[in-house]
């Protein structure tokens, strides 16, 4: 045994330093990865134990009616449609831009509504744990419109913008649902345009059944999600943004085509629009629940089948971004999550 270990340790002695601090370092880079592989799987799998929970627990929240102070039982996605059309607003600390949006809002719905009788309309606003009078704002709005057009669902504390979308979804009403967001960077008279494009695959859809088949179902029945876009306006955007900027958005964007693939340019952009059917299938899906939700939901509608089509949108910078250069690192282990979790069958996707 002795002549053993002498054998051992004269080779050790033998080999050169630097094949020797190679080895330790490559030890090293192994217990790394492998801690960082071990912790990754972990986390994909908290995810799934916590989306299958979240999947089949009995939703206890509900509006409240500041008028009346009664409590509003929340509808269900899986319900039957009540309204034309939900437009889901996340906030998170939004007082201050809230208002302004809410209220050109407010003027375009009920122009549209006063001349076409047949249109209905609620606006969800989520507060997603805001720390500020975000709440009180948007009250204020429940008190002027009545809750049957606008309701507040209060999550407590902050979960992300993916959650506080996901959960507005969940709870809507509308045969057309629109995520939009909360400053009103996006002109709400665009829903239009979103609106057109739906109807016009939902016609491809629906001329594309058998003879046989029954057709003209309705809307919220057609599986659909169309993307309101700030593509066409990168130009502009890459000539006045600094060069770092550029630099990180460009690396984001290819990053995210090899996660979600080719199809749809502008992943980011806060303004979509899905019929009843489409959001009850994607939302009930999606797990993410802060940055990447959107690439997560071009991720599903692909491998659901879900047809996608991306529409130009009116854009404007408003200041107050919550976006700092920290969350592009967020967003790419988010995108890690969604190639890994889907890709290895970790989170399975229900149809």
């Amino acid at each position: 045994m002795a002549g053993a270990a002498w054998t051992l340790s004269s080779a050790a002695d033998l080999l050169p330093a630097s094949l020797s601090l190679s080895l330790l370092l490559a030890s090293l880079v192994a217990i790394l990865v492998l801690g960082v592989a071990a912790v990754l799987f972990d986390h994909l799998r908290k995810i799934g134990c916590m989306h299958s929970l979240e999947r089949t627990s009995v939703s206890d929240a509900f509006f409240e009616d500041p008028s009346s102070l009664n409590k509003v039982p929340c509808p269900s996605i899986f319900d039957p449609a009540e309204k034309y059309i939900s437009l889901i607003v996340p906030a998170y600390n939004e007082e201050c831009r809230l208002p302004e949006a809410l209220t050109e809002t407010f003027n375009y719905l009920k122009q549209r509504s006063t001349a076409d009788k047949s249109f209905s309309y609620e606006v969800l606003i989520v507060d997603d744990g805001s720390t500020d009078c975000t709440s009180k704002v948007a009250f204020g709005y429940v008190k002027k419109h009545k809750i049957d057009n606008v309701r507040v669902l209060l999550l407590g504390r902050n979960h992300g913008k993916g959650e506080a979308v996901r959960k507005g979804m969940l709870h809507s009403r509308g045969e057309l649902l629109l995520m939009l967001d909360a400053d009103g960077a996006t002109k709400i008279t665009d829903l239009e345009k979103l609106e057109a494009q739906v109807r016009a695959l939902a016609k491809k859809a629906d001329s594309s059944l058998a003879p046989s088949a029954t057709s003209s179902q309705r809307l919220s029945d057609v599986e659909i999600a169309v993307f309101g876009s700030r593509a066409h306006l990168e130009k502009e955007a890459l000539a006045t943004r600094k060069w770092y900027r550029n630099f990180l958005m460009k690396g984001f964007h290819l990053v995210v085509l090899l996660t979600a693939g080719p199809g749809i340019r502008d992943t980011q952009c806060g303004f979509k629009m899905f019929t009843r059917s489409a959001a009850r299938k994607l939302f009930t899906n999606i797990r993410l629940k802060r940055w990447c939700f959107d690439v997560e939901i071009v991720y599903l509608c692909k491998h659901l089948r879900i047809p996608m089509a991306e529409v130009s949108v009116s854009w404007t910078e408003i200041p107050g971004s919550k976006v700092r250069m920290t969350s592009i690192l967020h967003m790419v282990f988010e995108l890690l999550l969604i190639k890994v979790g889907y890709g290895l069958g970790i989170w399975k996707i229900y149809s």
